[in-house]
């Protein structure tokens, strides 16, 4: 069965104590790793990362992402004319966007120092021989959010 993207939704609770955040539905068993993105601008955009075998988790620390994918028909020489997709992950919620191997993403903070968690489902050195970069003008008007398509 083919995996697509999907929302992993959590909760939050608060009381007297403070606020806990949680994803009681994301299982950890075949995570080999995690890291950190901080954006200092929002005008930064990290776009395309394409893998073949690599599953990424995203989930929003501080502030809020706009995270766009789109499905590879071939990694070598992909259509330009493919559609993109996009969803806006934030801080405010509590829950993890889930991309499957065979896709493209790309991200870009849409409020200031926000700062995003992936977890990944290969080890660094693999992830490394698993991605292709794709011209960010590819797919996506990240000034307007939406699909070029």
């Amino acid at each position: 069965m083919e995996e697509i993207p999907r929302i992993i939704s959590g909760g939050i609770f608060e009381d007297e104590r403070g606020r806990m955040r949680y994803v009681n539905d994301f299982k950890f068993e075949a995570i080999n790793r995690f890291y950190m993105i901080k954006h200092n601008s929002q005008n930064i955009i990290r776009a395309w990362q394409g893998h073949k075998l690599e599953k990424k988790y995203f989930y929003t620390i501080i502030g809020a992402f706009v995270i766009a994918w789109v499905k590879i028909d071939n990694f070598q020489n992909p259509s330009p004319f493919l559609k993109a997709e996009y969803y806006e992950i934030n801080s405010r919620k509590s829950e993890i966007l889930f991309l499957p191997p065979g896709y493209a993403n790309g991200i870009k903070a849409s409020q200031p120092n926000s700062e995003l968690m992936i977890f990944s489902n290969l080890e660094v050195n693999k992830s490394g021989n698993d991605i292709t970069r794709y011209d960010q003008k590819l797919w996506f008007d990240w000034q307007n959010l939406r699909s070029l398509n």
